[in-house]
């Protein structure tokens, strides 16, 4: 009987003594497509790694490691919407860790976690929305290229980058722009609740801050790393599993959607080389 009990007590110290897990998910980029050759952050391609991270036996926490100057808010809000759906399925929590930047999309993504922590020098916030393009007309006459479009639909041609700025086209991209914003709001006021602690007008400016003044806005709950704040939460012995997205290959990336009619010429590295530019002037923003 005696050994029995031993034998008890012997088992149920190494299932009860289990480390604990926090699976670990990286959202590091850009959001959103960013052409053939340069594959951004997007719902369908991180679907499969966000199911793995919060299927790993024994998890106690999902940590998401966010490196993301912005982008697509659809994309921004199609992966934090399955974040939330999985953690509130599974009552598993969710933290956020940035790193250099969680910014715009960025800010989206972090808010899908019950909580948020930065370094002083991360930059966060960003709430708004931006759109950029560029102006032709000058050019064209200067060079002698006479423009042609043909539309069915009065505004099919709205913006375009040939034409004259037309303000009745200006306006309808600003109304655009505020229905995303408003989404936007709604977002970090629905996740961060009571904890914001700035004015309105200032936190939805669409400026960022470091972490330290981010923390002080009540953007984030503290001032601190993956490892730290986990170890302190689970203690030492608490293993990280990191859960990476599939890589593809270059030959796969040049047979995409976006490349596959024009994989024998020299579309899809022009549409690369305009993707990395695009990409460039994202982290810059920030001084990145």
């Amino acid at each position: 009987m005696e050994k029995k009990s031993l034998v008890s007590k012997l088992s149920f110290g190494l299932l009860g003594n289990k480390a604990p897990v926090v699976g670990v998910l990286r959202l590091d980029g850009v959001i959103g497509q960013m052409g053939p050759l340069r594959r951004g952050l997007s719902l369908a391609a991180l679907a499969p790694t966000i199911e793995k991270v919060f299927s790993l036996r024994n998890v106690k926490a999902v940590a998401l490691v966010i490196n993301s100057p912005g982008g697509s808010p659809v994309q921004s809000a199609l992966i934090a919407r399955r974040i939330r759906v999985l953690a509130d399925e599974k009552d598993i929590l969710v933290v956020a860790f940035a790193e250099d930047v969680a910014a715009s999309g960025g800010y989206w993504l972090a808010c899908a976690a019950d909580e948020i922590y930065a370094l002083d020098a991360s930059i966060i916030g960003s709430i708004g929305v931006v759109s950029s393009s560029f102006g032709f007309v000058d050019l064209i006459k200067r060079i002698g290229v006479e423009r042609r479009l043909y539309t069915a639909g009065e505004n099919k041609a709205r913006l375009d980058p040939f034409r004259e700025e037309n303000p009745e086209d200006v306006e309808h991209l600003k109304e655009i722009q505020n229905d995303i914003h408003d989404d936007f709001r709604a977002m970090v006021q629905s996740r961060r609740a009571d904890k914001l602690k700035g004015d309105d007008d200032t936190i939805f400016s669409g400026d960022f801050w470091t972490g330290r003044r981010a923390l002080g806005f009540g953007l984030i709950d503290g001032i601190g790393d993956l490892r730290a704040v986990m170890r302190e939460r689970y203690g030492e012995k608490v293993k990280f599993r990191v859960i990476e997205p599939p890589k593809r290959s270059l030959f796969r990336r040049m047979q995409s959607p976006g490349a596959e009619a024009h994989s024998e010429s020299s579309f899809a590295w022009g549409a690369g080389v305009l993707a990395a530019i695009e990409e460039r002037f994202l982290w810059n923003r920030f001084g990145l």
